[in-house]
């Protein structure tokens, strides 16, 4: 039962897969060495997703991957990477979590890969996989974390800017949105788990099934972000808020972080419940079919549909 349970899981993909390209190239080359290849691949990465130690007391992390900041199987791997890095670091004290792509925080997770690179992931130190595992450590670093968000932040990109200790958002640029209920699954970083802990009950239920984007005035009106600042004023307020945090005695803010988690964060277990509903409700019909229409009119392609998720999944509902 498990040989055949596993077998169907290796055969489904998202509806996306079947539009995507043939293996690369890289792949097929049989002169390439494996570490020729793990080599290639590692430099890809750190290109899509850059660590910039600013001091050693002050990190930046930076997503890198134009033209949307899609995170898939290969992005979050990389992210744990540097996740140990910071775990590791007995001086870093602030990390700041911002974008190098215009427009785009983090537009949502690969829905381009197949469905096993992900179910295949090995479960990270948590025992959870690496999704949820990377969301919960994020969340529990002594380092204080800070997302500073200009352009859309949907899906995992608003999952990771929730994780974060603090969000501060472009009054112009930015929005923010789960928008997975309009295609048809269930968010699978733990915004269920963290957004009625944040902003409450009704107003978590209305983002995530409203399925919507909140524009950065709105989202720092409901608490989904901390404030909204001049988009040409918020770069030097980040930037600034980190320095002093930096400055400060490292075990005083370890342990008020401590205590304010234990007041505030959600148990591990209902990050890990996230992904499984995720990873089911993807391989559903409607998902599928969902997913489709929205590859057929340009997902993960820059252009209209990406910049205006919200309007086009309403619009596949009716």
């Amino acid at each position: 039962m498990n040989t055949i349970r596993t077998n169907i899981l290796a055969s489904v993909t998202f509806a996306m897969a079947m539009f995507s390209p043939h293996t690369p190239a890289l792949a097929q080359n049989s002169d390439v060495s494996r570490d020729a290849k793990s080599n290639l691949s590692k430099r890809d990465n750190e290109e899509k997703i850059r660590l910039t130690r600013a001091s050693a007391f002050y990190w930046r992390v930076t997503f890198n991957n134009p033209p949307l900041n899609i995170i898939g199987p290969s992005e979050v791997n990389e992210l744990t990477r540097i996740l140990g890095q910071i775990e590791a670091d007995p001086d870093v004290k602030v990390v700041v979590i911002d974008s190098a792509v215009p427009g785009y925080f983090v537009a949502h997770y690969d829905l381009l890969k197949p469905l096993e690179e992900s179910t295949g992931m090995k479960p990270g130190p948590t025992g959870m996989h690496p999704v949820p595992d990377f969301m919960v450590r994020l969340s529990r670093l002594k380092a204080v974390t800070i997302a500073l968000i200009r352009g859309r932040a949907s899906g995992i990109g608003s999952e990771i800017a929730l994780a974060a200790d603090m969000r501060f958002a472009s009054r112009e640029m930015a929005v923010l949105s789960q928008f997975e209920v309009g295609a048809g699954f269930v968010p699978g970083g733990g915004p269920m788990a963290r957004l009625p802990r944040l902003v409450g009950r009704g107003r978590a239920i209305e983002i995530l099934l409203g399925a919507d984007g909140f524009n950065g005035e709105l989202a720092e009106r409901y608490g989904y972000v901390n404030r909204t600042l001049p988009d040409a004023e918020l770069d030097d307020f980040v930037d600034a808020l980190a320095m002093r945090i930096a400055s400060f005695d490292k075990e005083a803010i370890a342990d008020t972080k401590r205590l304010v988690d234990l007041a505030s964060l959600p148990p591990d277990t209902e990050m890990q419940q996230g992904w499984e509903a995720f990873i089911t409700s993807v391989q559903r019909p409607a998902a599928q079919a969902r997913v489709k229409a929205l590859v057929n009119h340009g997902l993960q392609k820059a252009g209209d549909l990406e910049r205006n998720l919200g309007d086009y999944t309403a619009r596949f509902g009716q």
